[in-house]
């Protein structure tokens, strides 16, 4: 079971990466550029867009989730979460 809890936690933090990159188009970490690691999760679109076939990532995008660096996680996680207020919109509920 364990390795069922932490399948699903990989593919909730590739559902979110996925949709950040699309929104987040540079963050910073030490001066260098997060836009590389983060373009690099595009390798997983097929298995979080709604209706998709394959629910399990490959070892591509398992290899590319892991190559992102967890400052450059964070810093788009903390970027996106500021965008709805930015945009005048209604901040995103995923309850």
């Amino acid at each position: 079971m364990a390795a069922s809890s932490n399948s699903s936690k990989s593919f909730m933090k590739v559902v979110v990466m996925v949709a950040l990159v699309l929104v987040v188009a540079a963050t910073v970490v030490d001066g260098q550029s997060c836009n590389a690691q983060l373009s690099g999760l595009n390798v997983c679109g097929e298995f979080v867009v709604p209706g998709a076939d394959r629910t399990n990532p490959s070892a591509e995008c398992c290899n590319a989730l892991e190559a992102v660096p967890n400052e450059c996680l964070c810093n788009t996680f903390r970027i996106a979460s500021r965008l709805p207020s930015r945009c005048n919109i209604p901040t995103l509920s995923c309850s």
